[in-house]
């Protein structure tokens, strides 16, 4: 399957071809990191490890993935990674300012790095990585006053839905003996 291109749509139909969900504010957090929880969805019926990222401009989403590291063999085929991409052409600019990333898990260090080299103001994201989460985890890197760059963060927004898409894939995952 190819990346998704939410320029392609007129309207809301690439998110699963489902209604949105109503949570009363249509651009609060929570709505957004749902979108975010279907695209990680998707990611998890494609084989994919379930993460899913929009990006937000203007109250209007304009990039939307799921990671793609198995499908496109590529090893930074992150759905942050895809998402900031996508802002970048959508915007015609590299510096994606006024800006909102959601995504359902702490970005790695990779992703981090292209969040701060993307100028991305605002970082919401919903469960914590232990192991390679570089907002709050392992790392601090969107906070280090060494860079002369950082964004603002909210973290465990859906938290245990964005836990949980994670933990019954890997548990799948090792019930069939795979990596």
């Amino acid at each position: 399957m190819n990346q998704l291109d939410p320029m392609e749509f007129d309207d809301d139909s690439w998110l699963h071809d489902q209604e949105l969900e109503s949570l009363g504010d249509e651009h609060s957090d929570e709505h957004w990191m749902r979108q975010a929880l279907k695209l990680a969805q998707q990611a998890a019926e494609q084989d994919e490890v379930p993460v899913g990222a929009i990006i937000v401009h203007e109250n209007k989403i304009i990039a939307s993935a799921f990671n793609q590291r198995e499908q496109l063999a590529d090893p930074t085929a992150h759905a942050e990674m895809i998402a900031i991409t996508q802002a970048a052409s959508h915007l015609n600019s590299w510096r994606l300012l006024e800006c909102s990333l959601f995504v359902t898990l702490e970005p790695c260090p990779m992703c981090a790095g292209a969040i701060l080299q993307s100028r991305i103001p605002r970082i919401v994201y919903g469960a914590l990585d232990p192991k390679a989460g570089a907002v709050v985890s392992l790392y601090q890197l969107l906070n280090d006053p060494r860079l002369n760059h950082r964004c603002e963060t909210l973290s465990g927004v859906l938290a245990n839905e964005c836990g949980r898409i994670l933990t019954e894939f890997f548990d799948r995952k090792r019930k069939l003996g795979k990596k």
